[in-house]
């Protein structure tokens, strides 16, 4: 048995986001595969590296799998799955979905990203048919996983049902305060954004702010062009991971999240366990994450960054010391269910 008291089982999980790609959805199966696996469970990811795969039209970074189904039913029967998650609503996602749903397999889901709202970013197009097929795609799921309270209250007034809750973690021992400096020989304050440079994160609210100091953006993604052309004053560095993503975070003043459709947002928590105290908008992911004395929350982002200067970085660690991967990854496992319909769901 595992520290939770759980036989070991072969998990398997399958994903439209998953390496190469970075991004929170990567970040957290891929940690939550890892303690599954010390755990003693034998854990398999399917993703989109392993299928013939297309770039999305104005996002050719993110691959999608084309006509998985039966590549993916073939890898499926060899692994053998005791249980079975589905992390996205990709190609992947639904042909994984509609042979759950052949087989008569009861299967969990989680939602990590509000596409309606990022169509209606990209495209302008009115969120409403968006929001029904989504509520489709998890419909049968015997438990729809969603990171925070106010994400679970939005979509069960949406109309989804057996609505989980799945907080995250931050990898403490990786991000903490560090003593040196990256951003040496830029005028402060340094105001950071950490993430995707795409319109669906809303980045260009926080380019545009008239703040002292400098204004660092760390990612790429398919705005950063056209972004570094418009504001040539913004200090863009490109990705970093690691210790390098870590000291960027500590050497920065302030945090600022403009996203205005993120479900969580695991960079809040990797700023603030660097110390480094965080200004966003009212929505969901900094109203469930963001605590106060560790930042500033409303809806002039402007003033809340320069409240946030003001904010003890130490609280913002101790804050941040709260959210457990190993938690995180616990409360995942507890909650999937055993494929065959017959006997108990719970895999306890």
């Amino acid at each position: 048995m595992n520290a939770a008291g759980l036989l070991p089982m072969r998990v398997l999980i399958v994903s439209d986001a998953w390496h190469p790609q970075v991004n929170g959805v990567v970040r957290t199966m891929d940690t939550v595969v890892s303690h599954l696996a010390g755990g003693g469970d034998t854990v398999e990811v399917i993703g989109p590296d392993r299928f013939r795969t297309m770039g999305l039209p104005s996002y050719p970074e993110i691959r999608v799998a084309l006509w998985p189904r039966r590549k993916l039913a073939q890898m499926v029967d060899a692994f053998r799955p005791d249980a079975v998650h589905i992390a996205t609503e990709g190609t992947l996602g639904w042909a994984m979905r509609g042979l759950c749903r052949a087989r008569g397999w009861r299967f969990t889901s989680s939602f990590h990203t509000r596409f309606p709202d990022y169509v209606q970013a990209r495209t302008g197009l009115p969120p409403g048919l968006a929001w029904r097929v989504m509520r489709r795609f998890h419909a049968p799921s015997s438990g729809v996983f969603a990171a925070t309270a106010s994400l679970r209250a939005d979509l069960e007034a949406r109309g989804f049902t057996r609505v989980r809750p799945w907080t995250r973690g931050v990898a403490l021992e990786q991000f903490q305060p560090e003593p040196s400096d990256p951003w040496a020989g830029l005028p402060r304050p340094i105001a950071l954004y950490v993430g995707r440079v795409a319109v669906e994160k809303n980045i260009e609210a926080f380019l545009k702010l008239d703040l002292p100091g400098t204004k660092v953006v760390v990612g790429d993604g398919p705005q950063r062009a056209q972004l570094q052309r418009h504001y040539p004053q913004v200090h863009f560095a490109g990705w970093r991971q690691g210790e390098a993503l870590s000291r960027a975070y500590a050497g920065a003043d302030v945090f600022v999240f403009p996203s205005l459709t993120d479900t969580f947002g695991l960079v809040l928590l990797e700023a603030m366990a660097c110390g480094t105290p965080v200004a966003a908008f009212p929505v969901t992911g900094p109203l469930d994450v963001v605590a106060p004395g560790t930042g500033a929350i409303g809806p002039d982002l402007r003033a809340n960054v320069l409240a946030a200067l003001a904010c003890n970085r130490d609280a913002c660690r101790r804050h941040a010391e709260g959210f457990s991967w190993a938690a995180c990854a616990e409360a995942f496992r507890q909650q999937l269910v055993r494929v065959e319909p017959n006997g108990s769901q719970a895999l306890t």
